[in-house]
């Protein structure tokens, strides 16, 4: 069963074309939809920018049970159809870069233009989620919240700006640690290699040059190699490069969409 997520609309309220200005932001595991702040002034200039939780973060309901990438991509076309979005522009990090390959693959009709940030089609050892999410569900989620923050972030630059990393840190420590572990299981279970050739939409894939988490290579370069006519960049950055390299990331985001 779909949930209705919780959500922040940022940008003009009268557009000429109401779907072609609509773009979705749908962040990492562990963050909130506070994770693209950097990036919302730039991007919300002439699009109506729509940021969601995934279900089990921030403000979203946080169902039991483990869940699924499909499951994630149903609550966000049941809350964009709530809000009459139809067709849009999307751009994911991470968890939410996968819900997008899901979403351009499953519901072409709905994207307009798809952006994958610092993200993967396949994680080849499961045993790293299946791990994280027994640590959430045995210790709650404040137990890793630093050491993850830390990785989202290169060290030189995590060291000049500490806040940051701690609010990075805060966002992850107050995530529920059911809606978590829900998402873990999501993550042990992804696989949309076979799918990759179904995108039809326009995509750029952004990855980054010091991720920990999904490396270039393989993971951006596996979904450059699947996703038919995918441009490829690389800042230099860790995971969240969205906010390390928040300009480069806002203007090759905007330049995609046709900003």
């Amino acid at each position: 069963m779909t949930v209705t997520l919780h959500h922040v609309v940022d940008g003009p309220t009268e557009v000429d074309d109401a779907d072609a200005a609509i773009l979705v932001l749908l962040g990492s595991l562990g963050s909130t939809l506070e994770m693209w702040r950097p990036n919302v002034a730039a991007l919300a200039r002439r699009h109506r920018v729509v940021r969601l939780d995934h279900r089990g973060h921030g403000g979203s309901p946080a169902p039991d049970g483990g869940y699924t990438v499909a499951e994630l991509a149903g609550d966000v076309l049941a809350t964009l159809d709530t809000l009459g979005v139809d067709r849009f522009h999307l751009c994911g990090l991470s968890l939410g870069g996968m819900v997008g390959q899901y979403l351009g693959s499953e519901h072409p009709d709905r994207i307009r233009t798809l952006t994958l940030c610092c993200t993967s089609s396949y994680f080849p050892d499961s045993t790293p989620w299946q791990e994280r999410r027994a640590t959430v569900a045995a210790s709650g989620t404040e137990s890793i919240a630093d050491t993850i923050a830390t990785r989202w972030f290169t060290p030189d630059w995590g060291a000049a700006h500490p806040e940051a990393v701690a609010e990075a840190a805060a966002m992850i420590a107050a995530t529920s640690d059911v809606g978590y572990a829900g998402c873990c299981a999501a993550l042990a279970g992804w696989d949309h290699r076979h799918r990759l050739g179904a995108v039809t939409a326009p995509t750029l894939v952004i990855g980054a040059e010091h991720d920990l988490s999904t490396p270039v290579d393989p993971h951006t370069l596996t979904l450059v190699g699947g996703i038919p006519g995918a441009r490829l960049e690389v800042l230099p950055a860790a995971h969240l490069a969205t906010i390390e390299r928040a300009d480069d990331a806002s203007q090759l985001i905007l330049e995609h969409i046709g900003a």
